[in-house]
């Protein structure tokens, strides 16, 4: 075994460094020096642009940037979500609103370059896995490599001699080996051990979870069906196209594919915080409805509370907000009633609900029977403080004390140009505001209270209060998908973190002397104080099948003056400490004056002539 010592530095190192080689799938970096420029052309330049865009250093750049698109999507207002508060952006913000529209960050998640880097991703991360996955395969179908010649140079380190034949000595470790699930066999005079494949195993599963996910967006994205609907107490809503205020579909959804259910809203709860320092908020929201599935479906009772959807034909109904509809009842010049009906307003303060609205008319007369069309715009409050309160706004959310104010028009409402326009809004183009002794004629009403229109043209009344509530209506296929990426990407991590993908080699030769000399070593991918700790267990597993040898124990304990059998036990240390109490003789005098400097996963060791350094048998 002296004759091991005066092996040439760069064999040595080129043999460990084979052991400790695919110990991970990860590509490998190249140094400066050895990067090999593609040679020009259009090949040459493709393959450079793809090995950059499967590199991990690219993937995590274009993760980060994935997250930062994500930024403005939960931070602006989304058409796809609620496109009211949109216009109601573009009303309050109308110098950033074009910029926005042009940057499409009213419809982040559907955007030219949110989805430029999507898709980069997507490739980057299947050109990364798929020859990693390949490798692993081979390495599963492989065998541990053998052992290094030197096992002194690996991090964790033990020996002592034994009076069994090398022959019973690996095969009671091989046996221990696989019974502790090590993959083990034999290769010349050393038994070459691997264990911890899931730690790679869960790091591909974490990348595959991610392109899973990936995936999932994109069957959601190009198969969903979003929309919403506004619906007053009393009403209901059909799913069919025609009855959605706003709808939204994938490129590949196709609306004849609607299922065919409906819901009422029969009531609607809502209670506010009535003191303290959190006077007004919220405390709860629920829908109560009836609804339905099938052209004859059964009538069922249910609610929908936020983050509480009703699932239904695998869609799912939300509740997004609620607010306030005054009923009122307009009676044009003849004394005939024009419109009767509860009107939504939207709530501008969603702290206490001061909302606006408009009413339209467009089916009005005169007393002498002229067309004149009527319209209403105004604001409502469902608590106003009192003429002492110094404010028409509201300063309760809840129905305490409602007041309804609205001013007249009277003209043309422009509802029969073939236009579109908005519900919420007057048209005040063609309108006249009715006046009354050079005043504008507005009234503030409470339920029960009408204000007439000058010249006869008739009246309106506030006759009470309907609540409203807003659903939407999404229909997500990659959800399903997309929950099961999720829980893949934390089982793998788990096992990447957790676990650690390490190698034993046990060697039993005989030595000079006819005394079986015993070594073991282990090698880990990463730092860890694990691999020592696990080493001195197997060792200590091994010895009643290897015990030390008689004369090697008498030596060991006459010179420490300790018990024999204690101090000839083997206690496996690291490399340096360990050959400080290894017994002495040719074969160990070597191994002591040897190098024993750590080696890495690469293979890298330092000078050979260096003395030991105690604290790198910690290094694993």
């Amino acid at each position: 075994m002296a004759s091991k010592t005066d092996t040439p530095r760069d064999a040595d190192d080129a043999e460990v460094g084979a052991a400790g080689s695919q110990l991970s799938t990860a590509p490998e970096e190249e140094a400066a020096g050895e990067v090999s420029l593609p040679s020009l052309g259009p090949i040459g330049w493709a393959r450079w642009f793809w090995r950059q865009l499967t590199s991990m250093r690219v993937a995590l750049i274009l993760l980060f940037l994935l997250s930062l698109g994500a930024i403005p999507g939960s931070l602006v207002p989304q058409t796809s979500i609620d496109p009211t508060k949109v216009e109601q952006f573009r009303t309050d913000h109308p110098t950033l609103a074009p910029l926005y529209d042009k940057l499409g960050l009213f419809h982040v998640y559907s955007s030219v370059w949110f989805s430029a880097i999507y898709l980069l991703l997507f490739i980057s991360l299947i050109g990364c896995i798929v020859p990693r996955s390949w490798q692993f395969v081979g390495q599963l179908r492989g065998r541990p490599p053998r052992a290094p010649r030197r096992l002194t140079r690996l991090p964790a380190y033990t020996t002592w001699r034994t009076d069994r034949e090398p022959d019973e000595v690996l095969g009671a470790a091989q046996r221990l080996l696989k019974k502790r699930r090590f993959r083990a066999h034999t290769v010349d005079d050393a038994v070459a051990a691997e264990k911890g494949y899931l730690r790679e195993a869960g790091n591909l599963i974490f990348h595959v979870s991610l392109i899973v996910i990936l995936v999932a967006v994109a069957v959601g994205s190009l198969w969903k069906s979003e929309g919403g609907k506004l619906v007053v107490e009393g009403d209901g809503f059909a799913n069919s196209l025609t009855q959605y205020d706003n709808f939204k579909s994938g490129a590949f959804y196709d609306t004849d594919d609607l299922e065919p259910f409906g819901f009422s809203l029969k009531s609607f709860d809502a209670s506010y915080e009535r003191s303290g320092p959190q006077k007004g908020t919220p405390r709860e929201f629920r829908a109560n409805i009836s609804y339905f599935q099938g052209a004859d479906g059964t009538e069922h009772q249910g609610k929908i509370e936020v983050n509480h959807p009703l699932e239904i034909a695998d869609s799912k109904v939300f509740l997004l907000s609620h607010g306030y509809a005054p009923v009122v009842e307009v009676t044009d010049g003849r004394g005939k009633q024009v419109y009767s009906g509860a009107v939504p307003f939207l709530p501008q303060d969603m702290q206490n609900y001061t909302s606006t609205g408009v009413v339209k008319v467009p089916n009005a007369q005169t007393a002498a029977g002229k067309r004149n069309q009527l319209g209403f715009s105004g604001f409502f409050v469902p608590t106003y403080g009192g003429k002492g309160s110094g404010s028409m706004f509201s300063t309760f959310p809840a129905l305490d004390n409602p007041r309804l104010t609205l001013t007249a028009y009277h003209g043309d409402l422009g509802v029969d140009s073939g236009l579109p326009q908005s519900v919420y809004q007057l048209e005040k183009k063609n309108l006249k505001q009715y006046k009354q002794d050079g005043r504008a004629v507005a009234q503030m009403m409470k339920p029960g209270e009408t204000m007439k229109l000058p010249g006869g043209d008739g009246s309106i009344k506030f006759v009470g209060v309907k609540q409203w509530a807003t659903f939407q209506v999404s229909h997500q296929p990659g959800n399903g998908l997309a929950l099961i990426g999720a829980i893949a990407i934390l089982l793998g991590l788990a096992g990447s973190l957790f676990i650690q993908r390490r190698r034993v080699w046990v060697r039993a030769v005989r030595g000079a002397d006819g005394v079986t000399v015993v070594e073991m070593a282990g090698l880990g991918r990463s730092e860890s104080a694990r691999l020592p700790e696990e080493l001195a267990d197997l060792a200590a597993a091994l010895e009643p099948d290897a015990p030390p040898a008689a004369e090697a124990a008498a030596a060991t304990g006459s010179g420490s003056g300790t018990d024999p059998d204690a101090s000839a036990k083997p206690v496996p240390a690291p490399a340096a400490e360990e050959k400080k109490s290894t017994p002495t003789g040719p074969e160990n005098a070597a191994k002591s004056t040897g190098p024993t400097d750590s080696i890495g996963a690469s293979g890298s060791t330092d000078s050979a002539d260096d003395p030991a350094d105690p604290s790198e048998g910690a290094r694993a």
